[in-house]
């Protein structure tokens, strides 16, 4: 969806330019690409004709502001719009009750309420503080208990255990009392999935509300699920009053219709996004930032919080110093850089957070060529782990015997290793220019850039 509706709003910008206001005329132009890139996103229609609706009541008729074109105008009401219809500010989760305060897990099988579970246990001790237990009422797979108890323990949180002999209601009540008696601030109830939906599955989560009476109730909503997501929306609005929403796999080659139709069908906000596999992979939903990043503007304030949860500052600072000095910048420092890169979500997570504009046609490649280019990183990283200490202090030793074992080593051709060093050379020079004074020369060279040639 991003790339998509980016690409339409992209053209109308540049179609645009020279028109002083936005009329009747070309504003249908304008809403055209913005509902087709929204039905190719597979956004439900109703969310879409009511969402065209209230752009184009905003933007008939808007005097062009400052230096803004129509077109430019245009994408910020598109901006604005979809933000409100993801839900305008960020919703957190709500822990005001007496402890334990109980969170109540909902949604298919599939759509990852396990590995969510997990992943919000390890959000609320980092960022709330809190005890966590969780445990699973999935009593129809043995296999989903196994699996929380393994995420558990990656969490950091505690596990209650369950077993496919007991009942869902008599699981949950013993969990609450455990959690009561051992002071636990928070329990996390994951329930069972099904393949699709029916009454059977309803009728038991309603009897686990009524009897944990949770202060939150999550529906767990797969974003790939487009159309699909709807229908399971309503059915559990109709079953339980659901207090949020958590989107799974936002980080997927999806056509995300789901984000924006699935606020609007389930009455709820939408308060968190699972924004990759790892277990730390769970962010707070903003709408605002995530329209933003639809639209191609990127997201930095979510790109300063990776760069501050991911980077180590004294490694930071150190590498900061070389480049000051001009000199001793080596292969461990390039390492380095490829390892803070990974902990900030790799390379496709630091590409989606920044603007198009910056990214230019790098920001515009499709996920095969994203992973191709993952792939050329997590090489370069195993060619530089196959060098020995020495190696990596003097590249200017590596010969060709030296370089065909690191190549055998490494698993690829003495080729990929000329290419790493090359591109080593490239990063060293550049630090020489910074320290030379040639920054702005640098920067004029790298604006020029194009793609992703680098890492090929």
């Amino acid at each position: 969806m991003a790339s998509n509706l980016t690409d339409r709003l992209s053209r109308l910008v540049k179609t645009m330019r020279g028109q002083a206001r936005i009329t009747e005329d070309n504003v249908q132009d304008m809403l055209r690409e913005v509902r087709m890139a929204l039905l190719e996103a597979d956004v439900a229609l109703p969310v879409v004709r009511d969402f065209i609706a209230r752009v184009k009541e905003r933007a008939l008729g808007q005097e062009v502001v400052g230096s803004l074109s129509p077109g430019q105008a245009f994408v910020g009401i598109v901006h604005r719009e979809l933000a409100a219809t993801m839900g305008a500010g960020v919703a957190d989760i709500n822990l005001a009750t007496q402890p334990p305060a109980v969170i109540l897990m909902a949604g298919l099988q599939g759509a990852g309420k396990t590995t969510t579970t997990a992943k919000l246990a390890k959000h609320l001790i980092e960022r709330r503080k809190k005890k966590v237990l969780t445990v699973s009422a999935d009593v129809y797979r043995p296999a989903a208990i196994d699996q929380l108890k393994v995420v558990t323990r990656q969490a950091g949180a505690e596990w209650f255990p369950s077993s496919a002999s007991d009942q869902p209601l008599a699981i949950a009540q013993a969990a609450l009392d455990h959690a009561r008696r051992h002071y636990h601030d928070v329990l996390i109830v994951d329930t069972a999935g099904r393949l699709a939906i029916d009454e059977k599955l309803m009728a038991e989560i309603r009897d686990l509300h009524a009897a944990l009476k949770p202060v939150e109730t999550l529906f767990v909503v797969d974003a790939m699920q487009g159309q699909d997501a709807v229908n399971t929306a309503k059915a559990f609005r109709e079953a339980l009053p659901l207090t949020g929403i958590v989107l799974t796999k936002l980080d997927g080659d999806a056509r995300g219709g789901a984000a924006l139709s699935v606020k609007t069908i389930a009455g709820a906000p939408i308060k968190f996004a699972g924004v990759s596999e790892k277990i730390d992979g769970l962010e707070v939903f903003d709408a605002e930032r995530h329209a933003g990043r639809v639209l191609g503007m990127g997201d930095i304030v979510g790109l300063v919080e990776e760069v501050q949860k991911g980077v180590d500052m004294a490694a930071a600072q150190k590498l900061a110093d070389k480049v000051k000095s001009g000199t001793g910048f080596d292969l461990n420092d390039f390492l380095s850089q490829i390892s803070q890169m990974k902990k900030m979500g790799g390379l496709g997570g630091l590409m989606d957070k920044l603007p198009s504009q910056l990214t230019g046609k790098a920001g515009q490649i499709g996920p095969a060529e994203m992973e191709r280019a993952e792939r050329d990183v997590r090489r370069m990283e195993g060619i530089i782990c196959s060098m020995t200490p020495l190696e990596r202090r003097k590249p200017e030793i590596l010969k060709a015997t030296r370089k065909r074992r690191i190549a055998a080593g490494a698993g690829v051709q003495v080729q990929d290793v000329n290419r790493l060093l090359n591109q080593f050379e490239q990063m060293r020079d550049m630090m020489k220019k910074m320290k030379g004074g040639g920054m702005m020369k640098m920067m004029k060279r790298m604006a020029g850039a194009k793609g992703l040639g680098g890492l090929r």
